[in-house]
């Protein structure tokens, strides 16, 4: 028994990091998986590669642009057509840009905000009737470490964070009544494409670019290494499970004990 057996997910952002992790995860633990991005062909290939372990009725790959209106909806009929329900969406899908406040432009600004800080809304608000048919359901959204603490640099990405978190907890309490629970993760470093581009070399050797990472944030992180995607994960699962079917509205740190402080030595 997978503890996801019987559900309906979808997943933003899958072809790749985070959301490809969660997606291979869910598809172990049973569920029936909807893999969105905008990296259709990588993340067709993806969805490809699980239905061919689980099965085509358990996989699909839909196209989704999450900071337009139009797409949830598309994304949403194409869905509950392939599998007459949804119990759960993770909102996992969003853009990194560094920048320091006084060079940052408004467009740069906007962008960030429209993928990170709109696609979660446009995701839950979608998701909302689909949930409430299926009986109840989850929805998972991924804020980040810089929702909670600054981090130079970091003045669109981690304003758009915040604000996850506090949509997460109104959100929380206005779904309770239909059995909804809305949770948030808050990663810190995270070897991803997103955070490591030099993943996206092909010439270059996974082992030697994580190593890398990792010599990186030794000094920086209390368990001494950048988080993997395969962690971040577990927590998706976690909170998308029965697991953790008296929590809602929390967010939960998952960054290596960077938060807890800074070391002298």
């Amino acid at each position: 028994m997978g503890k996801l057996d019987g559900r309906a997910v979808l997943v933003t952002g899958a072809a790749r990091g985070q959301g490809e992790q969660e997606a291979r995860l869910f598809v172990a633990e049973g569920a029936k998986v909807a893999l969105a991005d905008v990296l259709d062909e990588q993340g067709e290939a993806l969805a490809r590669e699980l239905a061919k372990e689980a099965g085509d009725e358990r996989v699909r790959y839909v196209h989704l642009d999450v900071g337009r209106e139009t797409d949830w909806a598309a994304a949403l009929d194409t869905v509950q057509g392939a599998f007459g329900r949804l119990d759960g969406l993770v909102n996992n899908a969003g853009i990194l840009r560094f920048n320091e406040l006084s060079s940052t432009p408004l467009e740069e600004y906007q962008q960030v905000v429209q993928v990170n800080q709109i696609g979660a809304f446009l995701g839950m608000r979608a998701v909302i009737p689909a949930l409430e048919a299926a009986g109840g359901g989850t929805i998972v959204n991924t804020a980040s470490y810089t929702a909670l603490t600054g981090m130079t640099f970091l003045t669109s990405y981690a304003a758009t964070k915040a604000a996850i978190v506090g949509m997460t907890r109104v959100a929380a309490m206005e779904l309770a009544p239909k059995k909804i629970r809305v949770n948030a993760m808050c990663p810190g470093a995270v070897d991803t494409p997103m955070t490591n581009p030099a993943q996206l070399d092909p010439d270059a050797d996974p082992q030697e670019v994580s190593a890398a990472v990792d010599e990186l944030y030794a000094k920086l992180v209390p368990l001494g290494r950048i988080g993997r995607p395969e962690e971040v994960a577990r927590l998706a699962l976690f909170l998308t499970s029965d697991d953790s079917s008296y929590i809602t509205g929390q967010p939960f740190v998952i960054d290596g004990g960077w938060l807890a402080g800074v070391s002298v030595f």
